[in-house]
């Protein structure tokens, strides 16, 4: 594995010849692309939380084969259980799944019931913050799905960089997609899409802490409903 010195000069020069955030950004195709060309298969990761499969299936054009890693926290949807078994199946991608090291009773037993509803911070750093931390040290490269319009935190997410926190190059290549070019992507290619998608969830993480969302409200709003907090800390 290249070092960390290597992997961040690297990130910066894949963001300024990908035009990130300027009138000639690349497309999400070309930034994949950019990344085939300077990683190997094995050295990439995709995080997907299994609302939808556009990422992987658009990453697996080029890298067929990736690694998908799936944060099973204990806490989802039946629905995202059934999207992940539908992504493991179609695409050309190895699904990993990626667990907290205690399970939900585990956790019960130490912190009590419900940490998610009395301290949701803790509880998305124990069961999303470091198991892909430790997942993610195998890897050079991760790519994200974050969006830029999905909220103000995220309005000048780059297509590229290096992330110190984890140690390797973070990559966003649908950061300029709207909600709709997502679906028309995965429509036009027909990717597994969670079915509460079209039941008025378009962010779905835990089910404990996800909410449906009006039609014109964020698409974040459903994600932790009435509390402070607007991220798990995955994209801090």
């Amino acid at each position: 594995m290249r070092s960390a010195d290597e992997l961040r000069a690297l990130a910066e020069a894949g963001n300024a010849a990908l035009g990130s955030l300027t009138d000639r950004e690349a497309s999400a195709a070309e930034v994949v692309a950019w990344v085939a060309a300077n990683f190997a298969t094995d050295a990439a990761a995709v995080a997907c939380s299994m609302a939808d499969a556009a990422l992987p299936h658009l990453v697996a054009q080029h890298l067929p084969g990736v690694d998908v890693l799936f944060l099973d926290t204990g806490y989802h949807f039946a629905e995202t259980h059934v999207t992940r078994e539908e992504v493991a199946r179609a695409l050309d991608v190895r699904v990993v799944d990626v667990r907290p090291e205690q399970t939900v009773a585990e956790q019960d037993a130490e912190f009590g019931a419900e940490l998610f509803a009395r301290d949701p911070g803790l509880c998305c750093a124990r069961r999303k913050v470091e198991p892909l931390q430790r997942a993610l040290a195998g890897y050079e490269v991760w790519f994200t799905g974050v969006r830029r319009e999905e909220a103000p935190t995220r309005a000048l997410t780059p297509l590229v960089t290096y992330d110190e926190r984890n140690g390797l190059v973070k990559v966003n290549p649908v950061a300029a997609w709207s909600f709709d070019d997502l679906l028309d992507y995965a429509s036009a290619n027909a990717v597994p899409v969670n079915l509460l998608m079209s039941h008025g969830y378009p962010s779905i993480g835990c089910e404990p802490c996800t909410k449906p969302v009006a039609a014109g409200e964020d698409p974040r709003s459903g994600r932790w409903a009435g509390l402070a907090k607007t991220e798990c800390g995955l994209h801090l």
